[in-house]
């Protein structure tokens, strides 16, 4: 048996998101097998705040777990397909110490999986936890590398939260501009109860919108498009610099330039990454961030080339309304923390003196938090009457490490645990609002982008106006709370107006249908 694949790397900058810490270190590749082509990809795996519950959501966290290769002498890196037979974890090659579990997909021909779901695998209350000598198998093979190849590897861990399968309810029957209903009563909440086509349109008892919105009124919604009936994970914070950075470093120069503008241009809010210049050209290596935690200013092809290269999709916006709403009766005019109350100051501020509604706490560190006029009774969010004039966007789980946080509702947490989906920045999400965005299937990306950098997925993009793509939830300076509620739509199908422009307060988060 030759040992040729000898060399690794360890992942990038620890690839650590500060909101719960999570680290993938001590990346080592052994046990290699020259006649099957595979080899172990072994690691530690360690995050904060984790939980899995029985009760109430029912659900857990878990870290997204994938790896990229390049082989020596060659500047490009590739996604590593991992191993797959039943993706329950047993008998597919990987292994994860006591207490933790694992679940991946079959996400290509060749029986691959382009990552894998680490998780706690008994109920546990809110806390640390730290697996130590993970395993995941690479059928090296299957990618075309060779058994003399030397290469380097680098793993990645994304945050993640299970959104269990079950019903739930479109709208609120409340005055939410756009909001779903059942026809023809606007006070009445559209039911989901599988993942089977859905009829839209005029029509009793058919799902419906209200109007003065983008969409053409149309559908059915097809049984391919994820409605959020099915299982799925949602990236628990919106994509941060640090997580954007690793990205980056992985392309070529020509596909890192394209996709670093919007990230590093005037309009980018505490972008701290390293600009490209004529005068400082950047080579992948070369990029790297002062704001590490902060979420990153993108487009939406930005943002669907990050989620391909991951391997994950673009979330819809009916999963976006199930992420936050869950299981529970709607409440009308309710934001992402489940209640109609949100911090709202005095719209007059004194510009002069500096005066601002919230204030940081250790800003631009580890531990930020928003401590000045943090409610311990209405959800906080930051939006056009609350947000800090000096640091506008919050780090990734700021609202949650306030020392006095007593919930859900203070925190700004979804029902299943999710943060910031209501203000921070715009979530973009694939609507029904066109036909563009109901084609959408929910598959995942495969790890590869096109040669300019962009998702080659059949996802909304330039190519097609970018119809279907839209947003929801509301940002920094949106005008009106109203935007930040879970089932306003006023810009869920709105893309199309932004085309060639960076939409104020683009962010943006991830999704993968479950396994």
């Amino acid at each position: 048996m030759k040992r040729c694949l000898l060399t690794a790397t360890l992942a990038v900058a620890s690839f650590v998101l500060l909101a719960n810490n999570i680290a993938v270190r001590n990346v080592l590749l052994g046990g290699v097998n020259s006649t099957n082509h595979y080899t172990l990809i072994k690691f530690d795996l360690s995050w904060d705040n984790s939980w899995r519950v029985n009760t109430g959501p029912t659900n857990w966290d878990a870290a997204w777990v994938f790896a990229k290769y390049r082989i020596k002498g060659q500047t490009s890196w590739h996604h590593a397909t991992l191993h797959w037979v039943d993706g329950s974890g047993s008998g597919d090659g990987h292994t994860v110490p006591a207490g933790a579990t694992i679940s991946s997909s079959n996400d290509n021909s060749a029986g691959g999986a382009y990552g894998v779901f680490i998780y706690h695998n008994t109920p546990m209350g809110q806390g640390s936890v730290s697996y130590t000598g993970a395993q995941l198998r690479w059928d090296y093979g299957v990618d075309g590398a060779g058994d003399a190849d030397l290469v380097e590897i680098r793993v990645y861990a994304i945050e993640m939260v299970y959104v269990p399968q079950g019903s739930y309810y479109l709208g609120t029957g409340g005055p939410e501009l756009g909001a779903f209903y059942t026809y023809p009563d606007v006070t009445q909440p559209y039911h989901v109860t599988s993942e089977d086509e859905i009829p839209l349109g005029a029509v009793m008892g058919q799902l419906y919108y209200k109007p003065n919105v983008y969409g053409d009124y149309t559908g059915p919604v097809p049984a391919t498009f994820p409605k959020g009936y099915q299982a799925f994970y949602c990236m628990k914070y919106e994509t941060t610099q640090d997580q954007y950075v690793a990205f980056l470093n992985t392309l070529d120069s020509s596909q890192a330039f394209n996709l670093v503008q919007h990230a590093t241009n005037n309009r980018a809010i505490r972008s701290g990454i390293t600009p490209w210049t004529a005068d400082h050209p950047l080579k992948p290596g070369d990029y790297g961030t002062t704001n590490p935690d902060v979420p990153v200013t993108m487009s939406f092809d930005d943002l669907a080339a990050y989620l391909d290269w991951a391997a994950l999709r673009p979330l819809s916006e009916l999963e976006f309304e199930k992420a936050c709403r869950g299981t529970l009766a709607p409440v009308p005019n309710e934001f992402a923390w489940g209640t109609n109350t949100v911090v709202n100051f005095d719209p007059v501020r004194d510009v002069v003196s500096g005066n601002i509604p919230y204030g940081l706490t250790n800003a631009g560190t580890a531990n930020e938090f928003v401590d000045t006029n943090y409610s311990l009774v209405s959800g906080n969010a930051t939006w056009n009457y609350t947000y800090d004039r000096n640091n506008p966007i919050v780090r990734a789980g700021a609202f949650a490490a306030n020392p006095a946080n007593s919930g859900r509702v203070t925190s700004g947490a979804t029902y299943y645990g999710i943060m910031e989906m209501s203000g921070n920045m715009v979530d973009p999400v694939i609507s029904i609002g066109y036909a563009g965005g109901r084609i959408f299937t929910g598959h995942p990306g495969n790890g590869k982008l096109d040669a300019g950098g962009y998702a080659d997925e059949n996802w909304p993009n330039a190519s097609n106006g970018h119809s279907g793509a839209g947003f929801r939830g509301g940002y920094y300076r949106s005008p009106f709370a109203d935007l930040l509620m879970v089932s306003d739509r006023e810009s869920a199908a709105d893309y199309i107006t932004y085309v060639g422009n960076l939409y104020p307060g683009g962010g943006g988060r991830g999704a993968r249908t479950a396994p």
